[in-house]
């Protein structure tokens, strides 16, 4: 197993004014935390606090690594997830081949801890945003950056900002197609942001096609099947036109693939790329290497279900084969009613956009246990656990929840603690969500 290294930490301070770290602990070098020996469940930190499983982290990291190679994929694995540049570093030389990011901002965190090939996967806007991607480009002209373009608008845009700045080194774009978010809604708009691109005066160039198919979910999964297929269709059918416009020599790349449905990408995108023969295809899969015990867990039980998780030709569980990383630990403060505990962990703390945290276990005096409970309500600092009648939770228990959807979880912490096989800190890495 390839360990994680904390860079960042030789060079940030942490004290108590940040989660986790006790009350009236003095101003330490990151890189010392290993040596405190803390627990969360132990209730020696200052809760509630974000933990990851580094080990899990590593196995998911070197499992979609490995299901990539197995289908001939690159990844370029979504940062927006962490924002956190030593877990980014880690999958770079871990072997995925690029970072993908949401806006120049996080480009330029990105770019700054040495990620020198970027997908910024989202449009840029009007001229406001374009300038603003210049100025990043113009500070980083070494960066390999690809950009998506989905309209002539947005074409135009980015044009003019190169076209201001002469010493700019043309930019790589992406026709960007899509269903139920961004993206050209067919293939004579696809077309047209192609030939908007090549009629830029080389400010820019044409390097492949783009598109997400997560908004393609519909309320069932035959629609949600059908939705995706014909996006696939159409990323495809796009290809064959860009390659049409930029000649038989020309290095393309297609990029999609999300946490949820990177199978059915690489099951209808891999023949285009086989076809092409020119061309890659780009996983940009970022919250599995953290995976959940909520929505990303229920999409592992789909991709089962439809049998589409295949490692070296066989076939293999990938509910059973990704590992849930991170954990949310908050102590009980209140037993008012029979039946019901407060936690002091709210909105504040934790995803709640596709489901409540869920609690996995209570902690007491070295000792571990389940608990039955269910989260019941969550407001700014709180979370209501329904339990049941014979539970003996107590005040001052710490509780150990998982978390549906990592993205809207880890934007809250400013450091996420890492923890090894016996629930120890061992690192501290620093999040730049802004």
């Amino acid at each position: 197993m390839s360990e994680i290294r904390s860079l960042s930490g030789k060079s940030i301070m942490l004290d108590d004014a940040v989660r986790g770290v006790p009350t009236g602990e003095a101003r330490f070098c990151a890189s010392e935390i290993a040596a405190k020996r803390w627990r969360p469940q132990d209730g020696a930190m200052a809760l509630p606090v974000l933990t990851l499983d580094e080990a899990a982290f590593v196995h998911n990291g070197e499992l979609m690594h490995r299901y990539a190679a197995s289908c001939g994929a690159l990844i370029a694995p979504h940062a927006k997830t962490s924002m956190a540049p030593d877990l980014v570093r880690w999958q770079i030389e871990r072997g995925a081949w690029g970072a993908t990011v949401a806006d120049p901002r996080q480009a330029e965190v990105m770019a700054r801890a040495g990620v020198d090939r970027l997908i910024l996967a989202n449009e840029v806007g009007g001229a406001s945003g374009a300038l603003r991607l210049a100025r990043f480009v113009a500070a980083r002209p070494n960066t390999e950056l690809y950009a998506f373009a989905d309209s002539p608008a947005a074409v135009a845009a980015l044009a003019g900002a190169w076209r201001e700045n002469p010493a700019l080194p043309p930019l790589r774009v992406l026709a960007e197609v899509g269903a139920g978010r961004a993206g050209a809604r067919t293939l004579a708009e696809a077309i047209a942001v192609a030939e908007a691109v090549l009629s830029s005066d080389g400010r820019l160039t044409l390097d492949g096609v783009s598109t997400y198919e997560g908004p393609a979910e519909r309320a069932t999964l035959d629609e949600t099947l059908a939705a995706i297929a014909a996006l696939m269709a159409l990323v495809a059918d796009a290809l064959v036109e860009v390659r049409r416009r930029v000649g038989p020599n020309k290095q393309l790349i297609v990029t999609a693939g999300g946490s949820s449905f990177f199978d059915l990408v690489v099951e209808r995108l891999k023949p285009a790329v086989a076809r092409d023969g020119l061309a890659r295809l780009v996983l940009r899969s970022g919250s599995i290497y953290f995976h959940d015990h909520g929505v990303y867990d229920r999409g592992m039980a789909d991709i089962d279900a439809r049998r589409g998780f295949a490692l070296d030709g066989e076939i293999v569980s990938a509910r059973a084969a990704f590992r849930p990383a991170l954990r949310v630990w908050a102590e009980v403060l209140s037993r008012p009613e029979r039946g019901l505990a407060i936690c002091g962990l709210g909105k504040r703390d934790v995803s709640f956009d596709c489901d409540l945290p869920r609690p996995l276990l209570v902690h007491r005096a070295g000792r571990s246990r389940p608990v039955a409970a269910r989260a019941a309500k969550l407001n700014d600092q709180h979370v209501f656990l329904a339990v049941s009648a014979d539970d003996e939770i107590a005040v001052g228990d710490v509780v150990e929840f998982g978390v549906s959807h990592p993205c809207t979880c880890i934007d809250r912490y400013s450091f996420i603690f890492g923890v090894d096989e016996e629930g120890f800190i061992r690192h501290a890495f620093p999040t730049f969500f802004g």
